[in-house]
């Protein structure tokens, strides 16, 4: 019987969700306050801990680490305000394993703690796996760039660094370079840096001998130990620690790697693709990231636009979705209804693919028909709030004068972009990403 810890100070829904969890047969512990959680955890052991984000005198993104302190593998799952959806993603990039927005519906609920307690029995404490690419190939402009700058650098062995906003697919783009690779009969291991905690990163990475630190019961590979010949894909570079930093650089480039508490290396022989959603070279000039790996880690870099900027692939991306989440549950034949396509591309999209994915997978695990309605969608999809507000021809028209602005700005500069970037007061990665937006021939 799976153990859960339900954490929310609103006792009474708190006490609603113990209630139908133990009808379902799980074995539940409910704490209303973040000190109630944060003794529970360290005290016990749980399958899956369910948590609020808005607590008493913390929040639930401040239970994730403690959580992942105690057990990597144990599943947190995040329940907010479709309104905190920006939480929710920075709930996913610091190592919760789902998000579900209110109102809670039983049946959601239920399927992702189902999907979550089965994830971390089948593979307990291990890297993931992937051979088998989701990658779905995008029609337009800007996703055939990227799909040439893959197949462009796939059969090198050249160190590449994925950039872009949470969400967008980083980590699919790192499978395709090793499924185009040569290295493709080999290990795909994803490691998410941003899930790592600093106490235990190292060994994470590079293993530990039996008794090298407390509760270092046993011998254990590393990640890059583990993936050997294969390709290690290590998400979230930038939260790494310094002192890991310091490791991993030494890593690269000696090509060796040891254990914590042995004497003996091992080679390194794995190709690395590194991920961010920051922009690296501004924290390494600050010091937080070492600008000598950063170095190491972008021998070529891929910038991946968030959906908003390309809508013209979201109905490849929805229509694909669709038919994952239909396979996944069991329906046949379920179509989106024309206002729900329409939504589909007014829409922000903040949480880029893994919101899309994630609401598609909702709507038809909700769908009472074979066709997906408004009444599926979570209430801040049917009626966007920052596209509500802005009238269709002012948003046309700000975009026209922008666009304007900076082909103006790039004609002055005679097309270079580092100085139209400064010019304009943007840094370049945002003005390259606005050429793309604006199809501008630059």
């Amino acid at each position: 019987m799976a153990k859960i810890l339900i954490v929310d100070d609103d006792t009474s829904f708190g006490l609603m969700i113990e209630g139908f969890l133990k009808r379902k047969g799980f074995n539940t512990v409910f704490v209303s306050s973040y000190s109630a959680a944060l003794d529970a955890i360290r005290s016990s052991s749980f399958d899956l801990v369910l948590t609020d984000y808005r607590l008493d005198s913390g929040n639930g993104l401040d239970i994730i680490p403690e959580v992942r302190k105690k057990d990597l593998k144990t599943p947190v799952v995040l329940i907010t305000a479709y309104s905190d959806i920006r939480v929710a993603v920075n709930a996913i990039k610091l190592g919760a394993f789902e998000y579900i927005a209110k109102p809670v519906n039983p049946d959601e609920l239920l399927h992702v703690i189902n999907r979550g307690i089965d994830k971390a029995t089948a593979a307990p404490n291990t890297p993931t796996q992937t051979p088998v690419s989701k990658y779905i190939k995008g029609t337009s402009r800007f996703a055939e760039q990227i799909d040439q700058q893959i197949e462009l650098i796939a059969g090198t062995d050249l160190s590449v660094l994925v950039l872009g906003e949470s969400g967008v697919g980083k980590e699919f783009v790192a499978q395709r370079i090793h499924e185009l690779s040569h290295r493709n009969s080999k290990p795909f291991v994803a490691v998410d840096c941003g899930a790592l905690h600093s106490d235990i990163a190292s060994s994470e990475l590079f293993g530990h001998k039996k008794g090298s630190f407390t509760g270092a019961l046993d011998d254990k590979e590393g990640h890059f130990e583990n993936v050997k010949d294969g390709t290690i894909f290590l998400d979230e570079i930038g939260n790494l620690s310094y002192d890991v930093q310091v490791k991993l650089l030494r890593a690269i480039q000696e090509r060796k790697g040891r254990r914590l508490g042995s004497n003996e290396e091992y080679t390194i022989n794995c190709r690395i693709i590194a991920a961010t959603n920051e922009d690296l070279r501004t924290t390494s000039f600050s010091g937080k990231f070492r600008e000598d790996l950063y170095h190491r880690l972008n021998e070529f870099s891929i910038n991946l636009l968030p959906l908003r900027d390309r809508k013209e692939d979201i109905s490849i991306y929805s229509d694909r979705f669709l038919k994952m989440a239909s396979n996944e549950f069991n329906k046949e034949n379920i179509h989106f209804g024309s206002e729900v396509e329409k939504i589909f591309l007014s829409y922000e999209w903040p949480g880029n693919l893994r919101e899309l994915r994630n609401v598609i997978r909702r709507a038809v695990l909700l769908a009472k028909s074979q066709e997906i309605t408004l009444a599926e969608l979570p209430p801040e999809i049917q009626v966007p709030t920052e596209q509500a507000d802005i009238p269709v021809q002012l948003r046309e028209v700000k975009e026209k004068s922008e666009k304007e602005m900076i082909i103006e700005t790039l004609e002055q500069t005679r097309y270079n972009k580092a100085k139209a970037a400064r010019i304009l007061g943007i840094d370049r990665k945002t003005l390259y990403n606005k050429i793309h937006k604006y199809r501008i021939d630059a």
